[in-house]
């Protein structure tokens, strides 16, 4: 299976763990709904998310998720939604086929990832689920271990879209 392989070689330690923690670990937790398997990937006491709510104007951004269980709630929410949609293509497959973590600036313990959703899912009822957002992640290395320190997310893609 080539559909999730990552893109970065061992060699490149800091952008291959990255894109593991923030697509396949994040992908497999995703569907499974199964938030303990993700739950150590933030920094729990200064983790913040910002919703773009899909809008290029930046003014429009919200502080909607000002503490990290706010942001599981809805992770967990949005991933029983998904569990209960049907669709016509193996789900798995089909997230990692749409997501793009390419874009991985790091420097010491600090990293900003840009992770792209673009592309659609097929339904069994035959509709497609559209994914067309990208998010800004911003990640501190604590203990050796990278973490998600906070993101700006559901922003529109491309940008000014």
């Amino acid at each position: 299976m080539t559909f999730d392989k990552n893109p970065f070689p061992s060699g490149d330690a800091d952008r291959h763990a990255l894109w593991e923690m923030l697509v396949r670990r994040d992908i497999d937790a995703f569907i499974g709904q199964d938030w303990p398997m993700v739950e150590h990937d933030f920094i729990v006491d200064s983790f913040f998310g910002m919703h773009a709510h899909f809008l290029a104007n930046a003014d429009a951004w919200r502080l909607q998720f000002p503490r990290l269980e706010i942001y599981r709630d809805e992770w967990l929410r949005q991933a029983k939604e998904t569990a209960a949609t049907k669709f016509a293509e193996p789900l798995r497959e089909a997230l990692f086929r749409v997501t793009n973590l390419r874009d991985i600036d790091v420097d010491g313990d600090r990293a900003v990832l840009h992770k792209k959703f673009d592309g659609s899912v097929a339904k069994a009822d035959g509709s497609v689920d559209r994914l067309k957002w990208q998010t800004l992640y911003f990640c501190r290395k604590v203990e050796g271990s990278w973490k998600i320190a906070g993101f700006v997310g559901y922003m529109p893609y491309p940008l000014g879209a």
